[in-house]
């Protein structure tokens, strides 16, 4: 269980040294120099809960499940479907059957896009945004080359926002039948307004999939209340471990959609002739599932809600402010997109030195951020730029490593002028 002093209801600023002190990674050095581990958006870090519960089944318990009368199996099974209960109430949802398991947000959209879209015709629509990481939409992209739908793109604005003008446009005809839009930008960290969307795709006859997979780590998520159809999040995101993901749908969506992948425990009846499926979820889980590391997201969930959203989103919410403060004062440094509803992403470029260059002489001192297309490369011809640098924060993330982030930029500034 984790530390009961770890954080107030409210506040993390007086708790920081008893998180840091459960990710076990940040008390290495990088090159001789503290590590400052600022790629939180690109995969999160593991706190001790998360590598405990995960290295205890497997010393302790580990069996295939689902399928065993003996006891570690048994156990096994319980411990992977509490998972599946946990994720229900994380994400609001209405029944543990409308939890899906996939090994990332990644496949849990090209589900929806095999499945769900074997429900569409020719000359109907999908409809997206340009700030949309490659997994949403690459499939949509072969969707339609297999079966003839239609592929709209909704804008955004200069700030980085969406257009919802644009997207009332791209409605009104009535031909479209998913919308499929982010929560939150990986790349500016725009929060799009998931129930204004959710309200205009359905009163023009179309569902909606949010992309979670940014936005779930920041903010509390209830998808009843964004009368969402689909959301996909993915655990290593989450202070979980990789190969971990999620699709929640509507159970009676659900019901309709045919089976993804086709193999062990997704049937009901096997014969030579023909074979029936099982009920949802088990329906979209073929073969042997991600057993650990299902246990390991249970574990992060647990140690996120020990925190709070209240007290996670106060926390970002201020490094976010601070951040922008403190690059802003960095000369010749411009941030990209700069939309007022945002998360603890921040995207950005400086005057004659090449996004690479940044992150490569950030790590010399210790510093890890991303750079390049981020996996969006429409939205990087959209804003006029190659790549971008970006530094993206976590739970663990303190005042003083974005000031030393800025101090470290100055200096990279000063060596190239």
């Amino acid at each position: 269980m984790m530390d009961q002093t770890v954080a107030s209801p409210t506040d993390i600023a007086g708790s920081l040294r008893h998180i840091r002190a459960d990710f076990p990674i940040l008390s290495q050095k990088v090159h001789g120099k503290d590590l400052v581990f600022l790629d939180s958006a690109a995969s999160a870090q593991k706190p001790r809960q998360v590598i405990d519960a995960m290295a205890d089944t497997m010393r302790t318990q580990y069996a295939n499940i689902h399928r065993g009368l003996y006891w570690m199996s048994e156990r096994t099974t319980e411990a992977y479907e509490a998972v599946r209960d946990q994720v229900a109430a994380f994400l609001g949802a209405q029944a543990r059957e409308e939890i899906v398991f996939t090994r990332n947000s990644t496949e849990a959209i090209n589900l929806v896009a095999h499945s769900f879209g074997t429900l569409l015709k020719p000359g109907q629509v999908v409809l997206v945004s340009e700030m949309e990481h490659h997994a949403n939409l690459v499939p949509w992209q072969m969707l339609r080359d297999r079966t003839g739908i239609e592929l709209r793109v909704t804008p955004v604005t200069d700030d980085g926002a969406l257009d919802m003008d644009a997207l009332a446009r791209n409605l009104s005809d009535g031909r479209v039948a998913l919308v499929a839009i982010t929560h939150m930008s990986n790349v500016l960290g725009t929060i799009t307004d998931a129930r204004a969307i959710a309200d205009m795709a359905h009163a023009a006859g179309a569902k909606v999939l949010f992309d979670g997979s940014q936005l779930a780590v920041h903010r509390r998520v209830d998808v009843r209340a964004l009368d969402a159809d689909f959301y996909v999040v993915t655990g290593h995101k989450l202070y979980g471990p990789t190969g971990i993901g999620v699709l929640w749908a509507r159970r009676e969506i659900l019901d309709a959609m045919p089976p993804f992948l086709g193999g062990g425990d997704m049937i009901s009846t096997v014969s030579f002739e023909r074979s029936t499926w099982a009920s949802v979820p088990h329906k979209f889980e073929a073969g042997t599932p991600a057993i650990i590391e299902t246990i390991g997201l249970g574990a992060a969930l647990a140690y996120i809600e020990s925190i709070g959203f209240d007290a996670i989103g106060a926390h970002e919410e201020a490094l976010t402010a601070h951040a922008l403060k403190v690059l802003g004062n960095v000369s010749g440094l411009k941030v990209i997109g700069t939309a007022p509803d945002r998360g603890g992403v921040i995207s950005f470029t400086m005057d004659d030195v090449h996004p690479h260059d940044i992150a490569t002489l950030l790590d010399r001192n210790g510093i890890a951020v991303r750079a390049g297309h981020h996996c969006a490369e429409p939205l990087m011809r959209r804003l006029g730029v190659a790549a971008t640098a970006r530094a993206s924060f976590g739970i663990y993330t303190t005042p003083g490593e974005i000031d030393f982030l800025a101090a470290t930029l100055e200096q990279i500034r000063s060596f190239f002028v």
